[in-house]
């Protein structure tokens, strides 16, 4: 991997303020989520599409558009450049022409998450960090762990108790060091921040550092590349921390910049749970900001997020594009699931399933139009969730039909 970096500097998202790049660094001095900002029209006069698509099979094909300076820092384990899928029966079933997903757990670890834990852990490594420490609901320790592994680095990682069994494993298997908390992801937040300076610990959270919102934009570049450089109607995101979505927002408008890609813009859509849905509840009420989510509770344990730090860039992004915000039930998220597994043969993670659920009410409702092409971001694997999932396939039995443990399907 050969690239020069078009990065200037760091940008505090709520005040414009720019900060160095080039050095460590959490949040802004307003204490709000540090964006990096690049040389885009010098970029603009080097870079073309065309050497893009000759590039590595990875999400470092987008080098020069990410803030890695030296290549030989590049922690990598085949990220990106996840398969983007026609769904046709899955659309017949839900009244939508054009349906697709994109299936984000064909990335290492099986979620998204790795396409930002690598360019965090990268820069980290670039920046002389030896220990990292995070708050997660699952996935993003997993990422964390595999690519602080990977690199030689400290993993110090935060989970609640009731997070998927099967990152914990996952992350111990790894090395790294596993504290479940009883509580919320806020819990284990409150807790790194706690003892980051005591312990020397480089705090990799959602948005408290500015890197791993550049790992998730590529999802937004990549998409517009295997649309042919221009980009759907509709996009709908599951959204906890919303880092995904405020990414690809901003990599559509650096694209642009680059003459890469037209003014068009697809309707963004953020999909929450019934059980812990600020930001549905902030934009319903056409507020700035959300407020903290008391009691949050889902099947869908990366949606499980009481308040997100960047709230109100989703917020932002989901008025200049006229998208919307959509709660989902559990009950419908599993169903939704379930269909879209027998239809297609993706069996998704259940934050993934909440937004073909919510595809079918955009529909009914009139939002989204049949004719319209609409895009579906899977972040993960089925897999990793089988306790959600064994609660829409336990086996129906009665008491009588467990006789020496032995289990007989009705």
């Amino acid at each position: 991997m050969h690239h020069k970096t078009f990065v200037s500097h760091l940008e505090c998202s709520r005040t414009g303020e720019r900060v160095p790049a080039g050095r460590l660094q959490n949040l802004s001095p307003q204490g709000a989520p540090l964006l990096v900002r690049y040389h885009l029209q010098r970029a603009a006069r080097d870079l073309s599409r065309e050497a893009v698509e000759q590039g590595v099979r990875s999400l470092w094909r987008y080098a020069p558009l990410l803030p890695l300076r030296d290549p030989a820092h590049a922690v990598t384990l085949g990220e990106g450049m996840t398969p983007l899928l026609s769904t046709p029966r899955l659309g017949r079933r839900l009244g939508c022409d054009r349906l697709y997903v994109k299936d984000e757990s064909a990335n290492p670890t099986g979620t998204f998450k790795a396409r930002g834990m690598a360019v965090a852990v990268s820069m980290a490594c670039e920046l002389g960090v030896r220990k990292l420490a995070a708050p997660s609901a699952g996935n993003a320790a997993s990422a964390l762990a595999a690519y602080a592994a990977r690199a030689g680095l400290e993993a110090h990682l935060f989970m609640p108790r009731d997070a998927p069994r099967a990152n914990s494993i996952e992350c111990e298997a790894m090395g790294a060091r596993v504290t479940m908390v009883d509580g919320l992801i806020s819990d284990c937040g409150r807790i790194v921040a706690e003892r980051q300076q005591a312990e020397g610990w480089f705090d990799v959270s959602t948005l408290k550092e500015p890197y791993r919102i550049e790992g998730k934009k590529t999802m937004g570049i990549e998409l517009a590349e295997q649309l042919g450089w221009r980009l759907p109607d509709a996009i709908l995101y599951p959204t906890g921390g919303g880092v995904g979505l405020i990414g690809m927002w901003k990599a559509f408008a650096e694209l642009e910049e680059l003459g890469w890609i037209g003014p068009k813009r697809p309707k963004m859509i953020a999909v929450q749970a019934a059980g812990s849905a600020p930001i549905v509840r902030a934009w319903n009420a056409g507020e700035r900001e959300s407020e903290y989510w008391d009691a949050a509770a889902t099947v869908a344990s990366g949606l499980r997020v009481p308040k997100a730090l960047g709230d109100f860039l989703v917020l932002d992004a989901l008025r200049e594009s006229s998208g919307t915000a959509v709660a989902v039930d559990d009950q419908d998220t599993l169903d939704a699931g379930h269909l879209l597994a027998r239809s297609e043969g993706i069996f998704v993670a259940p934050e993934g399933a909440s937004c073909v659920a919510a595809v079918g009410r955009l529909l009914r409702d009139g939002f989204l139009e049949s004719n319209e092409e609409v895009l579906i971001y899977n972040t993960g694997t089925g897999l990793k969730y089988l306790e959600a999932w064994e609660t829409r396939f336990e086996p129906k039995v009665t008491a009588r039909e467990r006789l020496g443990g032995l289990i007989v399907p009705r």
